[in-house]
């Protein structure tokens, strides 16, 4: 059967001698595999096809089940600056691998698409990379079905101030209600802000947000301890990122 989608490349490998094989995060939420012959070849003209992180139509041959076979592309946006740039490809392909990892083969997700392409478009506008990327960590926390209770004690519904975080118990605790979890992070009234503004910000909307350093280590902080409690996946690009902040490549 023949297939015509919009979609996002999320993951590039090489395959046999000449090819490579992508999978596309398609405008419906998908993914799939699909293999581009002759794209490593110097004259190729579908190689530029097969860079990740690209925005295009794709014309793919597919059966019932196995991989598809390129018939026919477009760019859209090649977003070259993600791959030329090493800050920006780190978290580009962070992004990717967290929107891989998350999304499973049978699953659609339009409005992650959606997301991850405002994601993309966000970073390649220049804004701050790290603001990007936690809040679109928040996106895959909503859509996993994670997310946290911000303006209210998940305990007793109180909106008196100040809050920790309780990661376990799915959002914040009151000052009477902290004794409940006692690994519970405390949070400063900036960051508890920038949380509620993730939790509500389409990607699509974000303008220029600039943070305290101290506020934006918090906020790294949370979205940390958020995705390894719910999630727990092992990523070979977050790990790549830590190293960056660690020799500030």
């Amino acid at each position: 059967m023949l297939y015509r989608t919009c979609a996002i490349i999320i993951r590039s490998m090489d395959y046999g001698e000449g090819n490579k094989i992508v999978t596309l995060l398609t405008e419906g939420g998908g993914k799939t595999g699909v293999i581009i012959r002759g794209a490593k070849k110097a004259r190729s003209r579908h190689g530029s096809l097969a860079q990740p992180f690209t925005y295009g139509e794709f014309v793919f041959f597919k059966g019932n089940s196995g991989l598809g076979t390129l018939n026919h592309g477009e760019i859209m946006e090649s977003h070259h600056l993600l791959r030329e740039r090493l800050e920006l490809a780190a978290y580009a392909s962070y992004a990717a691998e967290l929107t891989d990892r998350s999304l499973q083969d049978d699953e659609s997700d339009p409005f992650l698409y959606v997301q991850l392409k405002a994601c993309f478009e966000a970073l390649q506008a220049d804004k701050d990379p790290q603001i990007v990327s936690h809040l679109y960590e928040m996106k895959i926390l909503q859509r996993a079905g994670y997310d946290p209770q911000l303006d209210n004690c998940v305990s007793c519904d109180s909106e008196e101030a100040p809050f920790v975080l309780s990661v376990g118990g799915g959002g914040v605790l009151c000052r009477r209600c902290v004794h409940r979890d006692p690994y519970a992070i405390r949070l400063s009234d900036g960051t508890l802000k920038v949380l509620r503004l993730f939790r509500k910000l389409d990607l699509r909307r974000l303008g220029n947000i600039a943070l305290k350093p101290e506020t934006k280590q918090e906020v790294k902080k949370v979205m940390r301890r958020l995705l390894d409690s719910h999630l727990g996946l092992q990523l070979k690009s977050r790990n790549f990122l830590d190293q960056m902040d660690k020799y500030e490549i």
